[in-house]
């Protein structure tokens, strides 16, 4: 008798062309898993009727309901609508993205004790809840009291078919990549420094990807800096391929000691070496071997990062294939479908 094939409704007011939502719908519909998507794009109160309206179309018609990022509030919502099981890809926990990353607003205001109410309520009602590392289970264990075993680690991987390795065209130039905003994750203040030390190796050219770095930044004094706008997503990849090598995040802040950002995943995807900081995130997943790793919030190792991996190819060569190999081995929306899968049954 043929097995009953898993089906999945996704919920929320999510992207779908997100990153990390890109990865779990993609790596479960490779692992033979039926997707229903029970989204909406209306504004205000409106996306909420949307749903309600949606979901009850298909509410006889699915096993598991995932709520997809961002769902601090759908979450919510959610619980009234289903008994059935139900998993929640916090992600990014919407207190510490506002108040201590983005800094919208300030702790201890009655927005942060709302963003913060969000945050616990929402992991209250799941099931199950996913994170993106260890560190960040801890701190939310921590920070919200919420049981340990409700949280599952879910890695944030790449699509391989979107970041993969290109052929780079011969330049004269030694290209640093970076794509990314300005918020104090990033550290991009960093990166400036770090280019402003280099600016008299007139063969190296960093090129800053991002509009609101480039909004804040563009004016900034030095030659060997090309700062460009925001990019489509699925071009990215062409913007890589065409470095040497890549940076990761730098900034002096809690999160950067707990996340692998997308752009380390993207950026090992195409088999380049990364530079970034050394952080206990990090190192759930690489090491040494896979990845240039440095202490935060400092240009100057930075600096001397970039210039040993520009005068050793030996070393930059073994740094891209060993985290190539680590991420297709750990890291492809299969093998990432695969473990969300593993973690949906289990009981």
């Amino acid at each position: 008798m043929e097995e009953k094939k898993l089906t999945i409704c996704f919920f929320g007011i999510y992207n779908h062309e997100y990153a990390r939502n890109c990865v779990l719908i993609n790596g479960l519909k490779q692992n033979g898993v039926k997707i229903l998507e029970c989204r909406s794009d209306k504004n205000g109160l409106f996306k909420y009727l949307d749903l309600i309206k949606k979901h009850w179309e298909i509410r006889k018609h699915y096993d598991v309901l995932f709520v997809a990022f961002p769902g601090f509030q759908t979450m919510i919502l959610a619980r009234f609508l289903t008994r059935k099981k139900i998993v929640f890809d916090l992600f990014a926990p919407i207190y510490e993205s506002e108040v201590f990353d983005r800094k919208t607003t300030k702790k201890g205001t009655l927005k942060a004790k709302y963003y913060c109410f969000l945050d616990w309520l929402s992991c209250k009602f799941a099931n199950k809840i996913l994170l993106d590392t260890n560190e960040n289970i801890k701190y939310f264990v921590r920070k919200f009291n919420i049981k340990r075993e409700k949280f599952y680690r879910l890695f944030v991987g790449t699509d391989i078919s979107i970041f993969n390795p290109r052929e780079k065209k011969e330049s004269n130039k030694f290209v640093v990549h970076f794509h990314g905003t300005n918020i104090p994750l990033q550290g991009i203040e960093y990166i400036l420094e770090s280019a402003k030390i280099l600016e008299k190796q007139k063969d190296i050219q960093f090129n800053i990807i991002g509009s609101s770095v480039k909004k804040q930044y563009g004016n900034y004094d030095l030659k060997n800096i090309n700062f460009k706008e925001n990019v489509p997503y699925e071009k990215l990849c062409d913007f890589i391929n065409q470095s040497d090598i890549c940076l990761g995040i730098f900034g002096n802040t809690g999160k950067t000691q707990k996340v692998i950002p997308n752009k380390v995943y993207e950026c090992i995807a195409c088999r380049k070496p990364v530079i970034t900081a050394d952080t206990p995130a990090i190192k759930e997943l690489f090491n040494e071997n896979d990845l240039y790793l440095i202490p935060r919030a400092n240009p100057e190792e930075l600096s001397k990062a970039i210039l040993e991996l520009k005068g050793n190819s030996i070393l930059r060569g073994n740094l891209s294939q060993n985290g190539y190999n680590k991420l297709t081995q750990n890291c492809t929306p299969k093998i990432l479908g695969e473990k969300l899968i593993d973690i949906i049954n289990e009981k």
